[in-house]
């Protein structure tokens, strides 16, 4: 049900942008990356170029690649075939709670990813739609909070988290990193805050054992 409020957050921002209902309903359909779909509107509206869109979408997505990674020990079981599919499904939500689930219980389900997966892109789908709808009689949509939907929402999933040291350490690494490196990576900064703060966590998380 999370998915709903920043779905609808997101079709009202793409109407907004100037995308018909069947044009926001498609990018969720094809692209289901919250982050990357909601800077793609944005820019959009900035009257952006279409190469400038896709170019940023590709590069805030590659943190896609490190989530993937990161389960993939719980998955090894599963054939190519059907990882190829669940790993479109791959979502920072998606991530956030199935390597909660999975480090819990010491081992990882395809059929559990796989439900949470399908209800999750249907709940994205239909409230992107819903919001691209409704998107006509918004007319300024930060009057109610939804230009801050995606950023309140990854708040929620920071805080699920955070639960020892290397957690805590990795999330203050990637935020300095993120910040400090902007001005001069600009979109890599997102990739290389990511690298450095699973280092840290990495070390972190020796040290930890080490001292206990």
């Amino acid at each position: 049900m999370g998915y709903v409020p920043i779905g609808f957050a997101y079709g009202v921002l793409a109407a907004q942008a100037g995308l018909s209902p069947w044009e926001a309903g498609a990018m969720s359909l094809l692209v289901y990356a919250g982050a990357s779909q909601f800077i793609a509107v944005g820019m959009l509206a900035a009257d952006a170029g279409l190469a400038a869109v896709a170019a940023t979408t590709f590069l805030v997505n590659l943190r896609h690649l490190l989530m993937s990674a990161a389960l993939s020990p719980y998955f090894h079981r599963v054939r190519r075939p059907l990882l190829a599919v669940l790993s479109f499904f791959v979502t920072d939500e998606s991530f956030a709670v199935s390597s909660t689930v999975f480090a819990e219980r010491g081992r990882g389900d395809a059929g559990w990813f796989a439900g949470l997966a399908v209800t999750a892109y249907g709940s994205w789908l239909a409230a992107s739609v819903a919001g691209a709808l409704a998107g006509g009689a918004v007319d300024i949509p930060a009057a109610f909070g939804l230009d801050f939907a995606l950023t309140g929402m990854f708040i929620g999933l920071l805080a699920g988290v955070l639960k020892d040291r290397p957690a805590v350490a990795a999330a203050l690494t990637a935020g300095v990193v993120a910040v400090v490196s902007a001005p001069v990576l600009g979109r890599w900064s997102v990739m290389a805050a990511a690298l450095i703060a699973a280092a840290a966590g990495v070390v972190m998380s020796r040290w930890t054992r080490k001292s206990s």
